[in-house]
């Protein structure tokens, strides 16, 4: 899929409150009577393994996941460096000073893009007018601005999108220009495409000159540019050279296709990169071409020609038994009368066949370059050849590879709805993919998760250059933009576990920047305790929420493991002793979702999944922290408050709901998870003081789930989407909805699920060994 998955990280929303029709009654079972339920209890999953069926259970889950989310990788595009480029907040800058020089008349430019979307649905965008702006979508009026809508105020749109491809038109007049896109660029931060025939595959706007001719009709497909009867910008070229009779020549730009990408750099080189093959029933072939300056030619990394002159080149390219395909690659040294080279198609020529070493999208010849290069050392094409940013040591700032377009550039996209993507919920989600899969001797499943970890944490460096370059990063939209505990913590914390199980690429540098972030950078009240200073939307500045404690403290658990640094330990305590100062509720023995620093209140709303994350979070310090470290019996008391708390507000089929004292709320999976966690922990690990009743509802939990939550197919209902707060219940009740699959609630119902499997092993062992003792 194109530019975000179009949809949420689940696959059906439901309004708070709201069940299936197929279960949206009450059922007697048993002589009492039951909750509202998901789905029919022919369909869970209760009734297809035997009790408690852990392993099988999760094992379906797991393989659910994983199916539904295959390991794509990135998706490369070019894009070209123009007027019209990303912000920050992922949202397309259309700037006036430079559509509207001022030596053109014209009173209105024209801007055309396309975007991609899985299923059909309304998505709010925002559109910033500094002048007088039109918007048309798939050929129709859906906004006009009005003289008092022109000053720069973010204006919501909500526009009904088609399953497919959506075209936008911008219709500016002269002004300064406007600013369009996503009104959510951490989960959404869709990038458009050129919307052209010609340019099938590009990322970024088209745009027009400055004119007073009206659009002849406005486009709601992809059509040839010519089509429109307008001139479309940025200007378009399938290679270097327009004269070049085929796509393959590398280019024949005068002096060479290098000096029209670089410049003029005295002392440099740079590479062409190319995989070639033999056509059918040949051994090889020979490219005859001519050298602008000094050339020399590899085969899979191995000089096959070297010439040092300029002139023409004749190069034999054979393979050796068994091979018919290679990188082919063409350094060239800067020269005083041309840089580059140009190949020329003759019959032995006809033998090889090139093609692009990757499949950049938008692209018109099978080349790549690279460069400029410092031409005093010596370089290894094969391992540029597998980086997206590669460091001269000797150079002023890192390169990458473009193309021959005019400011082309193969810029690597995560266009997969959930593999590669860095997010809190899929931190705990992997978490709970990794811990079964280490568990149930599943490498395949553990696998998987470091494959999606390091897609993120190796192109961590990279992404930061692609956002300071094109104003946001294509890939890593958050590790890359880290302004929140929420960016980094969950899935941070989850790297670090991964790592263990053997280094991944960019790893322990990624690490690092969050433990800064967290110790450095993340807003504090004055006794230190985290808060939200700016929120998502203004609504939620100044708070501070129960959530952020399983955003800091596991990423300061692992850190201060990693680090060998004991203060991360006592960071974490701290923070979940300030949090319980602001945020507990006495008198319930929970807690408050959210505290009003503005007012200086808790909300004293006790919505479920808030709840979990702490007591979850308790569970991953007691874990690692020291009996003898100062805080060590704070937090113990803590954690014995809180489960005493939860276990009176358990229903009777073992669940916890969404408003946990309000039992007519929808019965809620992520956070019974949480606390059928905290309790089969605490009963293994011997921190709960009446082991054996929490063991009893931990089971009790695991039961309500299978019977209740998880269907036969493995798919989780029943847990409850991201939130924002409110000082009412009504709002967690009736306002905040649930979703299928969300990946808020997969991995702890596999944590909890494995350490509940964990505390039935460890008491099968003593009462094995009771038994043997007596």
């Amino acid at each position: 899929m194109a530019f975000g998955s179009g949809k949420p990280s689940g696959e059906i929303v439901r309004d708070a409150g709201q069940l299936p029709a197929a279960g949206a009654r009450r059922e007697q079972e048993g002589g009492r009577m039951m909750q509202q339920r998901y789905f029919d209890q022919e369909e869970s999953i209760a009734r297809h393994t035997a009790s408690p069926g852990i392993e099988h259970v999760l094992t379906v889950m797991a393989q659910r996941y994983i199916g539904s989310h295959p390991m794509h990788g990135p998706v490369y595009r070019v894009t070209r460096k123009q007027p019209i480029r990303k912000g920050e907040d992922h949202r397309y800058i259309f700037p006036g000073e430079d559509l509207f020089p001022e030596d053109d008349a014209g009173q209105h430019v024209y801007a055309w893009g396309k975007l991609w979307i899985e299923e059909a649905q309304s998505f709010i965008f925002t559109l910033s007018c500094l002048g007088p702006v039109k918007l048309h979508h798939n050929g129709i009026q859906v906004f006009g601005s009005s003289s008092e809508e022109e000053d720069g105020r973010q204006l919501k749109l909500k526009l009904s999108l088609t399953k497919g491809w959506n075209h936008m038109v911008l219709e500016l007049g002269r002004g300064q220009g406007a600013v369009f896109g996503t009104s959510n660029r951490k989960n959404f931060p869709y990038h458009f495409l050129a919307p052209s025939l010609e340019r099938e595959g590009e990322e970024g706007w088209l745009y027009t000159r400055p004119t007073d001719k009206v659009l002849p009709w406005l486009p709601d497909t992809s059509v040839p540019e010519a089509a429109t009867g307008m001139k479309w910008l940025p200007e378009d070229a399938a290679a270097l050279d327009s004269t070049a009779e085929d796509e393959t020549s590398g280019g024949r730009a005068p002096g060479g296709q290098m000096l029209q990408l670089y410049g003029h750099h005295e002392g440099a080189g740079a590479y062409a990169w190319t995989k070639v093959s033999t056509a059918a029933g040949t051994a090889g072939g020979v490219l005859t071409g001519t050298a602008y300056s000094p050339i020399r030619v590899l085969l899979n990394g191995e000089e096959v020609y070297r010439q040092d002159e300029p002139g023409a080149f004749h190069v034999t390219v054979e393979f050796s038994e068994g091979k018919a395909a290679g990188d082919l690659f063409i350094y060239s040294e800067y020269g005083a009368d041309g840089w580059g080279f140009s190949l020329e198609e003759t019959p032995l020529t006809a033998q090889l066949q090139l093609q692009s070493p990757r499949n950049v999208l938008g692209a018109r010849e099978p080349w790549l370059y690279l460069g400029p290069l410092s031409g005093s050392l010596e370089h290894d094409p094969l391992l540029y050849a597998v980086e997206d940013l590669v460091k001269d040591p000797e150079g002023d700032s890192p390169l990458t590879w473009r193309t021959a377009q005019p400011e082309g550039y193969a810029r690597p996209f995560l266009e997969n709805e959930l593999f590669g993507r860095w997010n809190y919920p899929l931190g705990v989600t992997l978490y709970g993919l990794l811990t079964t899969g280490q568990g149930l001797s599943r490498p395949d499943y553990t696998d998987y998760v470091r494959r999606h970890v390091e897609f993120a944490t190796s192109a961590y460096e990279y992404s930061l250059w692609d956002r300071e370059t094109f104003g946001a990063a294509g890939l890593n939209n958050q590790l890359s933009h880290i302004d929140s505990l929420d960016d980094c913590g969950s899935f941070g914390a989850l790297a670090i576990l991964a790592d263990r199980l053997g280094p991944l690429k960019g790893a322990k540098v990624a690490a690092e920047h969050i433990a800064q972030y967290i110790l450095s950078r993340q807003d504090r009240l004055p006794d230190g305790a985290l808060y939200r200073r700016v929120g998502v939307s203004v609504s939620m500045n100044n708070t501070m929420w129960c959530d952020d404690m399983y955003m800091s403290v596991p990423f300061l658990c692992r850190y201060a493991e990693l680090s060998g640094n004991p203060l991360y330990l006592s960071e974490a305590a701290d923070q979940l002793l300030l949090y319980k100062k602001y945020l507990y509720m006495q008198d319930r023995q929970i807690m408050s979702h959210v505290y009003d620093v503005a007012q200086g209140k808790p909300t004293l709303t006790p919505w479920g999944r808030g709840n979990g994350w702490v007591f979850f979070s308790l569970t991953e310090l007691l874990a690692v922290l020291p009996e003898k470290h100062p805080s060590y019996e704070d937090i113990l008391v803590f954690y014995r408050e809180l489960a005493e708390g939860y276990l009176a507000l358990q229903d009777e089929e073992g669940m916890w709901h969404q408003v946990l004292t309000d039992h007519e709320s929808y019965p809620e999976a992520s956070c019974t998870s949480m606390f059928m966690f905290g309790f089969a922990r605490g009963v293994r690990c011997g921190w709960l003081e009446d082991g054996d009743r929490y063991k009893q509802a931990a089971i009790s939990a695991w039961e309500g789930l299978c019977r209740t939550a998880i269907d036969k197919h493995g798919n989780l209902y029943g847990v409850c989407r991201g939130s924002s707060y409110s000082f009412t219940n009504h709002y967690y009740k009736h306002e905040l909805g649930w979703r299928l699959n969300d990946t808020h609630g997969i991995g702890i119902v596999m944590l909890a699920g494995m350490e509940t499997r964990a505390m039935l092993l460890d008491s099968e062992i003593k009462q094995k060994l009771e038994h043997s003792a007596g």
